[in-house]
């Protein structure tokens, strides 16, 4: 491998271990694009995932201030280079996009001059996912030879964060337990992406054996810790997703196992505290269950928090469930988060459903309670 590919390949094994820590993968591709930039000696970077209409469903930039990207309005429409790019899997670069036949079509009027131009495409097995636009050679110059391979790279991890990505969101939404069940243990994001970490990892190490011994020894080392994470996540999806028997064991009961197997798999402190009046059952206690587990994959998976407490009671004829964490916090009303979690929109289903109330209270840096107020009988 060529030396000037180890940067690339350091880029690329930071991007995957983001994904492997539990960020979302709008953070991912964020640091692709970041990378991309730096690794290209680029002004201008950006990312973007077609939505099929003639739009974008993720445009990422880097090198703009988030003033200048508000002035520009909304997310562009794939037309000129922007959308020449996603219609074929080859690369492309030129010295003055202005004489590129397609440059006409998408040009703002806040939108800085460019000129130099390099565009790789990101793709999947069933074709062009998304691709990688980068402008404005920092030197002065034009975008090498050199500058596409590591794009290229680069882009050949981002079809497959970006397909993982696209194959959990499917399962999320399939209708049937039997389908999303089946789905959730081949294409968990998690769970593959850390089994992806492993393979970067190892081919990290392999290309610095002969080279850099202490570092290939560091890689080894994140090998072991990769493989004891994957195989937790493993046993927590297999465990998560065995059906719960509410029938047997009432709303409260079931609870209390699924938070005792989540204590098993995560170093996070669970505080669980249930109503006597709360463990009977009720035919709405699957979705109240499926809220709570929802707010706790969220709280485990995305929060970074310390703490959980878990509160399950009965008032008046109604069933009141809140989990409450100390973590990052984020703002409820963000349509951009929301676009990314589908659990916050699945919790408000299941509380409309219920014909009861739901609450998300958080704020950055303030941790996040879900509170769920539902009728019971």
């Amino acid at each position: 491998m060529p030396e000037r590919l180890s940067p690339a390949l350091q880029a690329v094994s930071d991007a995957v271990l983001a994904v492997a820590s539990q960020r979302s993968v709008e953070e991912v591709l964020q640091q692709l694009v970041d990378r991309a930039r730096e690794l290209a000696g680029a002004r201008y970077a950006a990312l973007g995932t077609p939505d099929g209409a003639g739009g974008f469903s993720r445009f990422l930039v880097a090198g703009m201030s988030d003033e200048l990207v508000a002035a520009m309005g909304p997310l562009p429409r794939t037309h000129g280079l922007l959308g020449a790019m996603l219609e074929t899997p080859k690369s492309f670069r030129t010295e003055d996009i202005h004489a590129h036949p397609r440059f006409r079509g998408w040009w703002p009027r806040e939108h800085p001059d460019m000129r130099s131009f390099l565009g790789v495409p990101i793709v999947a097995p069933e074709g062009v996912i998304g691709a990688f636009y980068l402008t404005d050679k920092e030197d002065g110059g034009a975008f090498d030879a050199g500058d596409q391979e590591l794009i290229e790279l680069l882009a050949a991890h981002a079809a497959i964060a970006i397909t993982n990505a696209r194959l959990y969101e499917r399962s999320r939404e399939l209708s049937t337990l039997s389908e999303r069940n089946r789905l959730a243990l081949e294409l968990h994001d998690v769970v593959s992406q850390k089994l992806f970490s492993l393979v970067l990892t190892a081919e990290a190490a392999g290309t610095l054996l002969d080279r850099d011994p202490p570092a290939a020894r560091g890689h080894v080392t994140r090998l072991r810790e990769l493989a004891r994470e994957a195989l937790e996540e493993l046993r927590s999806l297999i465990l998560e997703l065995r059906p719960p028997d509410l029938a047997r064991d009432g709303l409260g009961g079931a609870l209390r196992k699924h938070v005792e197997v989540l204590r098993a798999l995560h170093p996070v402190a669970i505080d669980l505290e249930i109503d006597d009046g709360a463990t009977g059952a009720d035919a709405g206690d699957g979705e109240v269950l499926r809220v709570a587990q929802e707010a706790l994959h969220n709280a485990l998976r995305h929060a970074a928090a310390s703490r959980v407490r878990v509160r399950l009671d009965e008032r008046g004829g109604d069933v009141v469930l809140e989990v409450a964490d100390d973590g990052v916090g984020f703002v409820p009303g963000d349509a951009e988060l929301r676009s990314r979690r589908l659990g916050l929109t699945s919790m408000e289903e299941r509380a409309r459903r219920l014909g009861g109330r739901l609450e998300i209270r958080s704020a950055p840096g303030a941790g996040t309670t879900v509170r769920l107020e539902a009728r019971r009988g």
